[in-house]
């Protein structure tokens, strides 16, 4: 399991151009980027502008910047990046990058699409990508790069109903928007196909997908609520949590954490970038991760304005091109029963080829 896992996620940046709506392969290390339609990488720059979450957050804004860094180191462009602090910045924001010329503008989530909308109506020369979203109606110089992770979060739920102890798991998100609660629809599933499977009844708190109902932070800044909605998760039994939340999800760890000082056994699945790398602290409590290659996804889109291929089609990162997958469980993969590795990867190998169906409200 851990081995097949971790190959699919490695293989992500290949993989991509398998995809709906073709990304072009990033250059390789060591690799030098040619004279193209926008220039060589030399006079070309990327930019990129976060959500409130900002570029530390561990999770996709981070993420996103780190793929245009890899661009930097591999393709040789410049790079500028703005970090917003409130929604009322993000429009401004992406003005100013604008007008530093930047060739390619990435807008990082979901509450951006907007005001990126707006920009690109009004700068029609430059080319924009956004992680996480569409914008409507599609523009010519907008792509939007979407991860089906329903899809890998399927697989997390199912390992989560196999692992728990106490028969309740939990799933929260910072806010109600689709790239979030398709973590969560893809969690649920997960859980009721093991219930499937085994017959049991392993009950899921945070979220019912039929009325696509749950509990939310309403943001993705403060910890503190992370820590106190993952708190009553914990004192109703649940014993293994995803938070969909971003930096909101370190509270999550802290409560757990502090539950586990106390007794308990209580274990996080992280989502976007692999906690294990990302949460250094909390390895021991981190038992998976429902990855979206972010920063491949954005390096890709560089290089198709470098080569001059890039187009408006979306890119969608799924299990079957390595655009999302389940990370290994890396410390506690000794704690996870062989037989679930094994039932997880058959899934894992369904849903790529396309004998499950892993369906949600948000599929891109």
């Amino acid at each position: 399991m851990k081995k097949i896992l971790g190959s699919v996620a490695a293989a992500g940046a290949l993989a991509l151009l398998a995809a709906c709506g073709q990304a072009p392969a990033t250059s390789g290390e060591g690799a030098s980027t040619t004279a193209s339609a926008s220039g060589s990488g030399a006079s070309f720059k990327g930019c990129i502008v976060s959500d409130g979450g900002g570029f530390k957050d561990q999770s996709f804004n981070q993420a996103g910047l780190e793929g245009l860094e890899k661009a930097k180191s591999e393709d040789g462009i410049q790079i500028a990046s703005v970090e917003s602090k409130s929604d009322a910045d993000y429009a401004p924001n992406i003005a100013t990058l604008v007008s530093q010329n930047c060739n390619l503008v990435v807008a990082s989530g979901f509450l951006l699409a907007d005001a990126l909308g707006q920009q690109a109506d009004a700068n029609k020369d430059t080319q924009f990508a956004i992680v996480d979203s569409t914008v409507t109606p599609a523009r010519d110089n907008v792509k939007p790069l979407l991860f089906d992770t329903a899809q890998a979060a399927y697989l997390a739920g199912y390992v989560a109903a196999g692992m728990s102890k106490t028969g309740t798991v939990a799933t929260y998100g910072g806010i109600k928007i689709p790239s979030v609660t398709i973590f969560m629809d893809g969690f649920s599933d997960g859980v009721a196909k093991y219930n499937q499977d085994k017959g049991k009844a392993v009950k899921v708190l945070g979220w019912d997908k039929a009325t696509q109902d749950g509990s939310f932070t309403g943001d993705f800044t403060d910890a503190t609520k992370g820590r106190n909605t993952s708190q009553n998760f914990i004192d109703q039994g649940a014993d293994i949590i995803l938070p969909v939340a971003g930096p909101v999800g370190s509270g999550t760890l802290a409560a757990a954490k502090a539950a586990n000082d106390g007794g308990k056994d209580v274990k996080v699945i992280w989502v976007d970038s692999d906690g294990y790398n990302t949460q250094p602290d909390y390895r021991d409590i981190i038992l998976t991760t429902v990855v979206k290659e972010i920063g491949t996804a954005v390096q890709a889109a560089v290089k198709s304005e470098l080569d001059g291929t890039f187009s408006s089609q979306p890119y969608v990162g799924t299990l079957d091109n390595g655009g999302v997958s389940l990370a290994p469980f890396h410390d506690l993969d000794s704690q996870v029963p062989q037989e679930l590795k094994t039932e997880v990867t058959a899934l894992q190998e369904q849903i790529a080829s396309g004998a499950i169906k892993v369906e949600s409200q948000s599929t891109p």
